[in-house]
């Protein structure tokens, strides 16, 4: 495993998602957090959190990198990556966002929203992942038959 590459990868992807995070949760959503003010804390409020979720995702965004650099199949890293994200997706918005509106008092919308926002956020942090993130290079087989 390259652990450089998967440091990198996780800091580029944190970022990315950091971006990805402020255009969509942070400015398209807040209409709809806004309408639930007993769940979610005010936009002046989030700021004071920011360096503990800032330093949560950063470690989040180590352990999924790690997960794809375990099941890297050698293929395209765009189209790995983009696979490898609609999965994470599907896991967030099934067990996330599917539990978080059985046990939260949200409507419809805002879940509609959300596992949407999921879906176009894990597809373009797994393609950035797919992206940056590259394997060390393999031993020589030379001299042994492969995969004995």
């Amino acid at each position: 495993m390259n652990y450089g590459r998967l440091a990198l990868t996780a800091v580029v992807a944190t970022v990315v998602d950091f971006i990805y995070g402020y255009a969509v949760y942070g400015t398209l959503l807040t209409s709809e957090f806004a309408k639930y003010p007993n769940l979610f804390r005010p936009m002046d409020v989030q700021l004071s959190y920011l360096p503990m979720m800032f330093a949560a995702f950063l470690v989040g965004m180590f352990a999924i990198v790690w997960i794809y650099a375990k099941g890297y199949e050698g293929g395209n890293g765009l189209q790995e990556g983009m696979r490898f994200g609609f999965l994470v997706s599907v896991f967030v918005i099934t067990y996330v966002v599917g539990g978080n509106y059985a046990v939260m008092n949200i409507g419809q919308r805002i879940t509609g929203y959300l596992a949407l926002a999921a879906l176009f956020e894990w597809l373009i942090v797994g393609m950035t992942i797919g992206a940056v993130y590259k394997p060390a290079a393999r031993a020589s087989t030379t001299g042994r038959s492969a995969g004995l």
